[in-house]
């Protein structure tokens, strides 16, 4: 009998068949939920659920089986850490497809696959991440960075402070107001009043004596 034993080639060859598979099941464990047409959900979704079984006990030949469909390592550990262990008390159904209608253009029918215990990040859930990572990037950002001291650098040598030029005194030497020498005229005129004084008194004596 073969009943439940046929599968959907998807049209398909069977390379191409397969690596769609690796593809979607790769996909479906790093997010953990996938968007795609009812008939590639429900395909895959066989494999997946296999391949989480395997997951439940973490021994090298489950991880070997299991590497023939995830070749990601960080996702192949992640099915053996996270979602294995998180599924290790259901006994089966670990994955739902759940219907989104029919896409335009070709109408075809499209499907949400995603593991049940999927939780859907909501608008409040995503504001509290970001308050508790903006603290810790301000605490890095604060920290000072350490500089480590230049030994090749020597200091500056000080430059000699350049002379003024013939032009920069210039304007400094009009600027200064000419001396004045009224004392020096002064002096000149009382010179000048007492040689006539002089000249003047032997001629005064001269005419008296004449009258006489």
């Amino acid at each position: 009998m073969k009943h439940k034993n046929g599968f959907n080639p998807l049209s398909r060859t069977a390379s191409h068949r397969r690596a769609m598979h690796r593809n979607m099941v790769t996909s479906l464990f790093k997010y953990e939920r996938v968007t795609t047409t009812k008939a590639k959900a429900l395909e895959v979704r066989r494999t997946a659920e296999k391949l989480i079984t395997r997951s439940k006990v973490d021994t090298v030949h489950n991880r070997r089986q299991a590497a023939k469909y995830v070749q990601d390592k960080a996702i192949l550990a992640k099915l053996f850490t996270e979602i294995g262990p998180r599924m290790k008390d259901r006994a089966g159904g670990y994955t739902r497809v759940l219907k989104l209608g029919f896409r335009e253009g070709d109408a075809a029918e499209v499907a949400i696959l995603e593991l049940v215990d999927y939780k859907l990040e909501v608008e409040g859930d995503k504001g509290e991440k970001k308050a508790k990572k903006a603290p810790a990037k301000a605490a890095e950002e604060k920290k000072p960075a350490t500089k480590k001291p230049d030994a090749d650098k020597k200091p500056a040598a000080k430059k000699p402070a350049a002379k003024k030029t013939a032009e920069d005194k210039a304007p400094a030497e009009k600027k200064a107001p000419a001396a004045k020498k009224p004392a020096a005229k002064k002096a000149d005129g009382e010179s000048k009043a007492a040689e006539q004084k002089d000249a003047e008194a032997p001629a005064e004596k001269a005419s008296g004596s004449t009258e006489e």
